[in-house]
């Protein structure tokens, strides 16, 4: 991804469940579980190989007073197609429709728009009142969801290991957050930067879902994508922020391969770098800040996180170091010599990120 420029940048294709766990599922002998993330996995390559080929995106500057303090919702039904963004099934204001996908991705969108407003001040996440789109039921039997730079997409799942993108709403948060960022600090989708990005997704994911619910930290599950794998699946979501590397254990799916420290961090070429698996670092470093302030996550711990994304002293190849140092510098700037640094301070410790 190249770097923002104030008025355009290279969107990136950015899916929630990761290349790995599809290519294991694509090797199973059952052809109904390897069919249809075979066929997932060629369908992102595709998309993810025209998102790179792109021209700049142009975005024009809002003018004073326009953006809204409402969201703008448009969702479509793709009919099981791929053309997006499909046939308009639902406007901002309109009553639900029949189809609970459709209700489903309607509801997360302005849940996302409502968390990013009445605890940021943020309107959408451009912060000009972006126009948030949806399509649901994209493709056959489609194991995925993603934002592709200007909308969202979610695919309906094999009904074997994966159900409805539409279920989980921190996958709706997840994937509109890639957005955020995009608007924002643009972090490169590579290494450190992009398991960076992936991560700030899942905090956000989870801050939207704790949000809606009304949890607390010490309530919240901390799970990305609970309600997304089938009854059979042994597993319980797509990533936990607690305890990275224990959301789903499966003789088909594979054990969840997510490093929770420095000291079993994921090397490879894969993955641009290990973007899904390596962000269970800073993951569970958000975790254990959040657990030990207390109260609601998006407070605090979350106002620190949002300090950074968007306070643009963020690299686009930002390591985690650099991004621990910064949050500290949040929290000293925010909450001066107190709870709240010691704490960003011990939780980045406790995962091995070095904060001098």
């Amino acid at each position: 991804m190249q770097p923002q420029s104030p008025h355009g940048f290279h969107p990136v294709f950015c899916t929630i469940v990761p290349p790995h766990v599809l290519d294991k599922l694509s090797q199973s002998d059952n052809p109904d579980l390897a069919g249809p993330s075979r066929r997932t996995l060629e369908s992102d390559a595709a998309r993810r190989t025209r998102r790179q080929m792109a021209t700049v995106v142009t975005v024009a500057p809002a003018t004073a007073g326009e953006a809204s303090d409402k969201p703008d919702r448009t969702l479509y039904d793709c009919r099981h197609g791929t053309h997006l963004p499909g046939t308009k099934v639902r406007a901002e204001g309109q009553d639900p429709t029949q189809d609970a996908s459709v209700n489903r991705a309607y509801a997360g969108l302005g849940a996302t728009f409502e968390l990013l407003l009445k605890v940021y001040g943020r309107r959408s996440i451009d912060g000009n009142g972006l126009p948030l789109i949806g399509s649901v039921h994209y493709d056959e039997k489609y194991n995925n969801a993603f934002f592709d730079g200007e909308q969202m997409v979610f695919g309906d799942g094999d009904g074997e290991v994966f159900l409805d993108f539409t279920v989980s709403i921190d996958v709706i948060g997840h994937e509109l957050t890639h957005g955020l960022t995009q608007y924002t600090a643009n972090l490169s989708y590579y290494g450190q930067s992009g398991a960076l990005n992936e991560s700030m997704s899942d905090v956000f994911g989870s801050l939207v879902k704790q949000y809606t619910l009304g949890q607390s930290a010490d309530q919240a599950d901390w799970l990305i994508g609970a309600g997304l794998l089938a009854p059979g699946v042994q597993g319980v979501a797509l990533r936990s922020m607690k305890a990275p590397g224990t959301a789903y254990d499966d003789d088909v799916l594979g054990k969840d391969p997510q490093p929770a420290s420095m000291e079993d961090y994921i090397h490879t070429s894969e993955d641009n770098g290990g973007v899904h698996l390596n962000s269970g670092i800073p993951n569970r470093a958000f975790y254990l800040l959040a657990t030990a302030l207390g109260g609601n996550a998006w407070e605090r711990a979350g106002q620190l996180w949002f300090d950074v994304l968007t306070g643009g002293q963020l690299a686009v190849d930002a390591d985690f170091a650099s991004f621990a140092r910064l949050t500290v510098a949040a929290a000293r700037s925010r909450f001066g010599e107190g709870d709240e640094t010691e704490a960003v301070l011990k939780a980045w410790s406790e995962v091995g990120v070095p904060t001098a």
